[in-house]
């Protein structure tokens, strides 16, 4: 059984701070899919993501290079899929590898490749775009949805 949990984030750090919140909760093997509008705050929740994990160094959009990796506590894969035209395409980069592997896979545009993605990974949807608060619900297997402070 999946379940989800709402939270308003009403600034970019609020944003970075969930994210970080959810980082610090993740093992190995784990896989988060990020979806949202252009501009709706993917990769600043990912920043946060990539902060709790123990990432020290810039978290940027792999946008045009599709995969940037980090170091921290546990090997930190950020797969951009904006770019990318199918799911051949993602396959070839080696998503299962990193999907199952000993580290932490977080992914924008992650709707691209939804039937890729192993049963128990998290999906965030973040709604909200400008000024407006971000709305973020995160679905998962069980407990390890959960972001609650």
């Amino acid at each position: 059984m999946r379940v989800a949990e709402t939270v308003v984030s009403r600034s970019p750090e609020e944003t970075r701070a969930i994210g970080a919140r959810l980082g610090e909760r993740l093992g190995p093997g784990a896989v988060v899919g990020c979806i949202g509008e252009l501009g709706a705050g993917k990769t600043c929740f990912l920043q946060g993501l990539a902060a709790g994990l123990g990432v020290t160094s810039p978290v940027t959009s792999p946008t045009f290079v599709l995969v940037n990796h980090y170091r921290g506590r546990l090997p930190v894969y950020h797969l951009d899929a904006y770019r990318t035209a199918s799911l051949g395409e993602l396959l070839d980069l080696g998503v299962e590898e990193m999907f199952h592997g000993d580290g932490v896979t977080i992914i924008e545009w992650a709707d691209k490749l939804l039937p890729l993605l192993p049963p128990a990974a998290l999906i965030v949807r973040i709604a909200g775009l400008g000024d407006e608060p971000r709305e973020i619900v995160i679905e998962g297997p069980g407990e390890g949805a959960s972001i609650r402070e």
